[in-house]
């Protein structure tokens, strides 16, 4: 079905053409002054100059073309030219409940898909093996996960890929360490792979901090050899693979695990190992081309263009020694995505510190032809998340904090929040854990997500207020009602929400009941708005809305003792349908919503 501002688009521009105005100017949108009117237009003062007429004067003669058409006696209960030239839409209560009415009726609320639908890979999460995942992992793993179930639902096909840390220099520490250990053929727990990554890491690179040999590094054989393992492994070593492959299975295991843990699947878990076979065929076809070239002894590309407003430096694609970088794997990727999915977009998540890298790959998988001129490639770079001092977000001791222990502890919040419930304990710790990443996930994506934010668990724990858990206890009120309903007719939730299905709905009454009913006819053009801008946090703002405006219609509706039936089945199905759209626009942000709370 149409989308609201659709139907009220046509029929606007309409009257424009009708009064002789171009439809260039006859662009709708929300209106910014909801105590005036729910839509209006400024396309009649954009217009004076062209047609040397006043604003005020072209306003009126498009409101006299509009109130000739049938379609606007429909719509709108109210239309009018106010000075010095707006045009003020306010939507007939019959037509907004005719409308939403539809959405009910309809699959998705009425949401048409994409009729050009597009084959997108989305690279998001991007951890590294044999290291467990910290905060730093968060924001890219749950606005990649609401972005990839946000395309889907406006009918995009999506993959969404891991892209693993897996053939870097970790590697090749990992590895110097177990031999020197005596430990390369000992089968390997993941306890043990977390212990030994930062301890050979920093032995990599601790210095002498007094004497004559201060700066210098204490193990620079062990840093050489960690290159070297770094570089054999890349190179095809089978004894190193081995280990590598052990390492793997351990690491890959247990990254699932605390994926899920947070509500966040993928459909590929191929990593940078997956991009090897693609890089001499790389590295041959920068060549031929003239592209690559050396310098220091280093192969890199020249990516800078005339219209650059700062220097972009060339992209490093091999090392002196011959060892791949991160561009030389992202591009090989790209190589083994172009075969095997197609896609006509690729999407990227990644803290925003790494733009100048996306900038460089993007331009060199042009240059070389690696994807179709036409093919869409775009970087979304996210902020840090904070702690109260506005650095980024550590533990008390000061170091990075696990991702499993931020849940455990924003649960552990929620459950304190719950002690005094009614409710068995094994349910009460679901919920809590269910609630406790309501508030995490809400609080990251309700912010834009270039931006940093402040991480503050009291607020985003909160019941009230704009968080996760407001949400959640909204869509429970709603069940609760429905519930209590079908309780006095004898009957269960579900026979009530079919009962509602032929229920129809009565023109909004009061200020509340049509501002929460306007809010739920604007579902599709938010969702086309989220998806086009890929942003989740106006979906959440949306919500907020939507939670909100129903509780001001729940305080000023008494739904359960309505004495008109008809009102009180009206009622009821307005708030079911509230509830099922809040339900739909949470699980986009891979949040669930409890029963109880």
């Amino acid at each position: 079905m149409k989308r609201l501002s659709e139907r009220l688009q046509d029929v606007v521009t309409t009257a424009f053409k009708n009064a002789g105005i171009d439809e260039k100017y006859s662009s709708v949108g929300i209106s910014n002054r909801p105590d005036l009117c729910d839509y209006q237009s400024n396309g009649a003062m954009a217009a004076a100059k062209e047609y040397h007429k006043a604003p005020f004067v072209i306003a009126d003669e498009i409101i006299a073309k509009l109130n000739e058409l049938p379609e606007a006696k429909k719509y709108f209960a109210k239309a009018e030219a106010v000075k010095p030239g707006f045009l003020n839409f306010t939507l007939s209560p019959e037509f907004m409940a005719e409308y939403a009415g539809q959405m009910d009726s309809e699959t998705d609320f009425g949401f048409e898909k994409a009729p050009d639908s597009k084959n997108i890979v989305l690279d998001y999460g991007g951890p590294n093996v044999a290291k467990p995942l910290h905060v730093g992992h968060l924001r890219s793993a749950i606005i990649g996960e609401s972005l990839k179930r946000i395309e889907r639902f406006v009918g995009n096909k999506v993959t969404g890929d891991v892209h693993l840390g897996d053939w870097g220099l970790q590697m090749g520490l990992i590895i110097a360490e177990l031999e020197d250990r005596g430990q390369l053929d000992k089968d390997l727990n993941i306890s043990e792979l977390e212990e030994i990554y930062p301890f050979a890491s920093k032995k990599s690179k601790e210095v002498y901090e007094d004497g004559p040999h201060k700066g210098e590094l204490v193990n620079p054989e062990f840093a050489e050899r960690a290159h070297e393992a770094t570089l054999k492994l890349q190179s095809g070593d089978p004894k190193y693979h081995a280990v590598w492959e052990k390492i793997m299975k351990v690491s890959v295991e247990d990254l699932k695990k605390n994926y899920a843990n947070l509500n966040v699947h993928f459909d590929l878990w191929k990593g940078e190992s997956d991009a090897e076979p693609y890089i001499p065929e790389l590295i041959k076809l920068l060549t031929d081309k003239g592209l690559a070239y050396k310098s220091e002894g280093a192969l890199v590309v020249d990516v800078s263009e005339p219209t650059d407003s700062k220097e972009i430096p060339p992209c490093m694609i091999q090392k002196s020694d011959g060892a791949a970088l991160y561009s030389t794997s992202d591009l090989g990727t790209v190589m083994d995505r172009e075969k095997n999915l197609h896609p006509d977009e690729y999407i990227y998540i990644a803290d925003r510190r790494q733009e100048l890298h996306y900038v460089q790959f993007f331009r060199v998988a042009r240059k070389a032809g690696l994807v179709k001129p036409e093919t869409v490639l775009k970087f979304i770079g996210f902020g840090t998340m904070n702690g109260k001092d506005g650095k980024p977000f550590k533990t008390r001791e000061g170091g990075v904090m696990r991702l499993e222990t931020l849940i455990s502890d924003i649960t552990n919040a929620v459950a304190e929040k719950m002690a005094d419930r009614d409710m068995p304990e094994d349910t009460k710790q679901a919920v809590a854990k269910q609630v406790g990443l309501a508030a995490l996930k809400y609080g990251d994506l309700s912010n834009q997500a270039a931006k940093d934010y402040v991480f503050d668990l009291d607020r985003f724990a909160s019941f009230e207020g704009n968080t996760g858990p407001y949400i959640q206890y909204t869509v429970v009120r709603i069940r609760s009602i429905l519930d209590k309903y079908a309780e006095s007719v004898g009957k269960d939730r579900k026979g009530i929400e079919d009962d509602l299905r032929t229920v129809k709905f009565t023109a909004p009454a009061h200020e509340n009941e049509k501002k929460l009913i306007l809010t739920i006819d604007r579902f599709a053009d938010t969702l086309t708005n989220v998806a086009s801008d890929l942003a989740p946090h106006k979906l959440c703002a949306y919500i907020y809305e939507l939670a909100n405006n129903f509780s001001a219609f729940y305080h000023e509706c008494p739904i359960l003792t309505e004495s008109d039936e008809a009102r009180k089945m009206s009622l009821l199905k307005v708030s079911a349908l509230t509830g099922k759209i809040l339900v739909t626009c949470l699980d986009l942000l891979g949040i669930e919503a409890p029963e109880r709370m």
